[in-house]
């Protein structure tokens, strides 16, 4: 199959491209070349600015890709990646992510109402409004506009894949480093307030997330269809505990009521609402099942972390972790 992928060249995109080239797939990629990888040596390369992305149009048309797979949906292409290839390609891919749900805006305090029922289906309702968390982390783009744009060409089935959070090596959010510092800082405790210990979020290793997108890709049964992508929905507390395994930590996950923490060590977000997710129609339909379990996961990716930290990191406030530590034994 001729399959063009729109970026591919960082975190999730690498191992999504490795994974179809290993099933045999002739891959063209376009990026921008801010992040040069080896990707195997039959995948082709063309570079341009998304921004303008209508000029290297003639180019890409040229490779009659089948499918294309937009890994960065949300940068500036002059309309949507995907929409330009309609009567051209037969399907689209275009990611996008479980922020999506109502419940997601109710996390954040931005959806007025009472807390969605858990677990979240590909059906459960969808936010109405923007969620200000994201672009007050700088992030200019979202996601259920991304959705609707894609959704509305007729001439090309789009199927929409919703990441969970994902982890792994060359992960750039770096998402294990918080715990996995205190860890190896040799911490002998972590506090988790009450309910945000209970709490649940979905978590996914790249190489299983990729070969889910891979397989969206390549099955003809994915076209038009929307699918929740993860691999679990541990607790805090659980995340925290599995983190620790992995990495040889044998302190302890203290949990602790919410006023005998600071402001600074309690979460900003409603943590009534929960966020399981379920992702049970992409095995049904598709007949996907993560190949790496959660533990050797987790491994690789402690031995990552720890070869490739941040470059830089706030500091973390040991001296206030101290002092709750030492109220609670006193």
């Amino acid at each position: 199959m001729r399959v063009l992928v729109l970026g591919g060249t960082r975190f999730i995109g690498r191992f999504v491209v490795d994974e179809l080239t290993r099933r045999g797939h002739d891959v063209t990629l376009f990026h921008r070349g801010k992040t040069e990888t080896s990707p195997p040596p039959a995948v082709h390369h063309l570079r341009g600015d998304f921004g303008d992305f209508p000029r290297h149009l003639d180019a890409l048309l040229a490779r009659a890709p089948e499918v294309v797979l937009d890994v960065v949906p949300f940068l500036d292409k002059a309309g949507h990646g995907v929409t330009h290839f309609r009567g051209v390609a037969r399907r689209a891919v275009v990611i996008s992510s479980c922020d999506v749900y109502r419940a997601y805006g109710r996390l954040h305090r931005t959806e007025p109402g009472t807390p969605d029922p858990v677990p979240l289906t590909e059906t459960s309702p969808l936010r109405s409004l923007p969620a200000e968390e994201l672009a007050d982390a700088g992030i200019d783009y979202d996601n259920i506009e991304l959705e609707k744009a894609v959704s509305s060409v007729r001439e090309l089935p789009v199927t929409i894949l919703r990441l969970p959070a994902t982890f792994g090596p060359a992960d750039y959010q770096h998402r294990l480093y918080p715990y996995l510092r205190r860890m190896d800082d040799g911490r002998p405790a972590i506090l988790l307030e009450e309910r945000h210990a209970a709490w649940h979020w979905p978590r996914g290793y790249v190489e299983n997330v990729a070969a889910a997108i891979a397989l969206a890709v390549t099955d003809e049964r994915a076209a038009g269809r929307i699918y929740n992508v993860t691999d679990e929905c541990p607790s805090q507390e659980e995340w925290v505990r599995q983190i620790a395994s992995a990495a040889g930590w044998s302190g302890a996950v203290v949990v602790v009521p919410a006023e005998r923490l600071p402001d600074r060590l309690r979460p900003r977000v409603d943590l009534s609402q929960d966020y399981a997710l379920d992702a049970s129609r992409i095995g049904h339909e598709l007949g996907f099942a993560p190949a790496v379990g959660h533990d050797e996961g987790l491994r690789r990716t402690v031995e990552w972390e720890r070869a490739n930290p941040p470059e830089s990191v706030e500091p973390l406030d040991y001296e206030t972790e101290d002092n709750v530590l030492d109220a609670l034994t006193s």
